[in-house]
Formats: C-alpha cells, sequence, structure tokens
C-alpha cells in the first residue's frame, strides 16, 4: 500500500483520480509518468497537495490506471481500439496494453487475429515484422507499411525499382535494399521514414575511393549498430557491405571469392555468440546452393558448405531457406518439398542430414497449419514480439497470428 507522501492526485479531462508513484512506477521509466518523477520515483519537484492536470481522455486514462494497478486490461463497449491505443502511446503504455491483451509468444498457441489483403493486385515480396506490433510488405517496387492498428501507413515507393528486402531500424526507420537501374544510378540500399515514406539516406558504396551504383539484396542487422547486404555492381562490387547504422558510412566490404555467391546472397543471419555472418545463396536464384559464415575481423571464410558435387538426389540439393541455430551448433535448411535438413556446424562442408516430413510430424508443426485465409501457400513468414505474420504467395494478402492470454483459474 502506498504512504501518504506516496499519494498523487489527477484531473484528467475534469475527473479526479487518486494513486501512487508505486503504481505509477508500474509504467516503467520511459513512460509519460516516469518523466514526471525522479529516479528515486518521488515527485520531482515535491508537491504533494497538488493535483496534475492533463487534458485527455478520462475514460482511458481509468482503463490505463487499472491496468497498471491490476496487470489486467478490462476495456468498456463505449472505448474502441482505436481510442484506446491513440492514449497507450501518448502515455507510453502500447507495450504494457498489448502484453495484458496478448500473451507472450508461444508457437503452439498462436490463433488468427486478421487477415489483411493488400492494395495492389499480385503477390507479395517480403514481409517484415516492425518493433511496434506493425509491419511492411515488400510487393514489386512499393513497400506498405502497418502500424500496430494494422492501418496502412504512406507507401514508400521506389518507381519501378524492385525491393529485393526490407528491415527495421527502429519504428521510425525502415531500410530498403533495391535493384539497381542502369544508365541512372539508383538502386542499393535507403533509409526511409516509415510513418511519411520519404527518403532520409543513401547508402553508398565505395570501390576504389569512387562511388558506386549497386544492386542490393539480403539485409542482416547486429547489436553493435551495423548493416549488412549482400551486394553486386558492374565493377568488383560483388560481395557483403557493411554500414554504420549511426553515421550511414560504409565501414567494410567482404569481396566475393573465386567459385563462391556471396553478391547474390537470398539470406543474411547475424550470429551474435559465434561474431559471425551467414551468408546462403539458394535455389531458386542459383543452381547450386553455397553457404558461408564470414569473420569480419580477420577477413576470413570460417565455414563453409556447398552442394556442388554431391552425391545427393536433385531435388534434395535444392535448398531454398536456411537459418543457423546458435544453440545445437547448425543449421537448418529447406528444400522445395519443406523437408528439414541439418548441418553441423563443428564439420567444415559437412553432409546434411535430411529428415522427411513424414518423420517429423509428431515433433513439428507444418506451416499447412497456417494457411487459414484466402491466400493460399505462404511465402514469407516474420515474427516480432507477439505476432507472427504470414504473407501468401497467391494472393496479395498477409495474416496476423497472435498468443491468447492463458485462462484465469
Amino acid at each position: 500500500m502506498g504512504i501518504s507522501k506516496d499519494r498523487i492526485k489527477f484531473n484528467v479531462g475534469g475527473r479526479l483520480f487518486e494513486t501512487t508513484a508505486t503504481t505509477l512506477a508500474n509504467a516503467g521509466r520511459d513512460s509519460f509518468f516516469g518523466a514526471l518523477f525522479d529516479d528515486e520515483w518521488n515527485l520531482s519537484p515535491p508537491s504533494e497537495d497538488s493535483i496534475h492536470f492533463i487534458d485527455r481522455n478520462s475514460d482511458c486514462f481509468s482503463v490505463l490506471l487499472d491496468l497498471l494497478r491490476t496487470g489486467d486490461l478490462n476495456v468498456p463497449a463505449n472505448i474502441t481500439e482505436r481510442l484506446l491505443h491513440r492514449e497507450a502511446s501518448f502515455y507510453g503504455l502500447l507495450d504494457h496494453v498489448r502484453a495484458a491483451k496478448w500473451g507472450p509468444f508461444d508457437g503452439n498457441r498462436l490463433r488468427l487475429s486478421d487477415s489483411v489483403k493488400g492494395s495492389a493486385p499480385g503477390d507479395g515480396t517480403a514481409i517484415r515484422a516492425g518493433p511496434d506490433g506493425g509491419c511492411c510488405v515488400a510487393h514489386g517496387s512499393v513497400v506498405h507499411v502497418y502500424d500496430w492498428m494494422l492501418e496502412e501507413h504512406s507507401p514508400i515507393n521506389l518507381d519501378y525499382q524492385r525491393v529485393n528486402d526490407v528491415g527495421w531500424i527502429d519504428s521510425d526507420n525502415i531500410v530498403l535494399s533495391a535493384c539497381e537501374r542502369l544508365g541512372r544510378g539508383e538502386g542499393g540500399m535507403g533509409l526511409f521514414s516509415s510513418s511519411s515514406g520519404d527518403l532520409r539516406y543513401k547508402f553508398q558504396v565505395c570501390h576504389e575511393n569512387q562511388v558506386k551504383s549497386y544492386t542490393a539484396g539480403a539485409l542482416s542487422f547486429s547489436p553493435d549498430y551495423k548493416i549488412f547486404s549482400s551486394c553486386k555492381g558492374r565493377s568488383n562490387e560483388y560481395g557483403i557491405g557493411v554500414w554504420d547504422q549511426i553515421t550511414g558510412k560504409q565501414t567494410d566490404f567482404f569481396y566475393e571469392s573465386p567459385g563462391w555467391s556471396l553478391g547474390d546472397a537470398d539470406k543474411l543471419q547475424w550470429l551474435n555468440g559465434k561474431n559471425c555472418l551467414l551468408v546462403a545463396t539458394l535455389f531458386p536464384r542459383k543452381d547450386n546452393c553455397y553457404i558461408s559464415l564470414l569473420d569480419f575481423r580477420d577477413k576470413n571464410m570460417v565455414w563453409s558448405w556447398s552442394d556442388i558435387g554431391s552425391p545427393m538426389a536433385i531435388d534434395e540439393k535444392r535448398v531454398r531457406d536456411a537459418i543457423a541455430m546458435e544453440d545445437s551448433n547448425s543449421i537448418c535448411v529447406v528444400n522445395e518439398f519443406e523437408d528439414l535438413g541439418f548441418i553441423d556446424l563443428r564439420m567444415y562442408g559437412g553432409s546434411v542430414r535430411w529428415s522427411s516430413r513424414s518423420k517429423l510430424m509428431k515433433n513439428w508443426v507444418l506451416t499447412s497449419r497456417l494457411r487459414r485465409s484466402y491466400g493460399g501457400s505462404i511465402c514469407d513468414f516474420s515474427i516480432g514480439g507477439d505476432r507472427l505474420f504470414a504473407l501468401h504467395c497467391e494472393e496479395n494478402v498477409f495474416d496476423v497470428w497472435e498468443t491468447p492470454p492463458p485462462p484465469i483459474i
């Protein structure tokens, strides 16, 4: 219970509320309420008897205050989801609302919460979850950006330049990689506003101290604010470029080794534990598959695998996706029949241990379980926070899957 000096009064839109600093501390230091207090959660300057006026919706304030008190979200019928989202955003409590409405992400308890049909015909290229619960969908030369309410912001239009990949720097900034347009010096990578769609910065590639035009492909990001992208240009810009997120300047370039394919990479994944970058060039972009681990500290390819010369059947060679699993020191690969294979990272150039779908049905959930909307088969997934987004191939539609909170006993 809060003691007397802990009590605080608010006048919100003409309605009086009384609570404690202990309750408001549940909002966190980065919230609206955190800004009212010092580091010890004491009002600064002290104003024990004053009433703090906030010119906002009082009904929503009551709901959010109750959320901070109990952890439960009880929304009356007269408060729309849009209104609650707006007010929670003002107080910096969106994460609290989402956590109360949906439980932590649990792949075994996912429930289809929404299906969103795109505004353009045809299939999308890629879907990427945003840090604030929204997402973006690359569709040809256009990227459609959706907020937490799944309402679309201004699209990012690259004027007939195909978008190859998309990545979120933060909730306000998106990085796009695009194809080069010959003769116009366009393409490469750009930083765009997620709300307005405006170009904020263009990332350059320099070769022999000259700025070059290039096509940027797969993207990845590291915790120390680096951006990685596969690159290919008309001179010698084949490989993986590295840029600093803060300054936007190119800091490194890993040139493609003879006999390997880095500039055409479909998938990049930063492995924090190994301090290396996974680079995968896969079917159907290339007939043969190449998977590498690059260490930029000494410009070394520390591990690699390719299906060149493999005695396996041609169907099994066609790896379409790859993801590293550091905990098990392995890379999981998927072929076009959705069979899973595993490559041991502790063995240089080792073979793939394939497991058919029939053998895995007792322990693995097939993606066909997520094909619940009218969009047909699924071409891309993305998980962000407590949401899974599934982009369909046959129609421009994506599904949103969430985990409902556990029942209260």
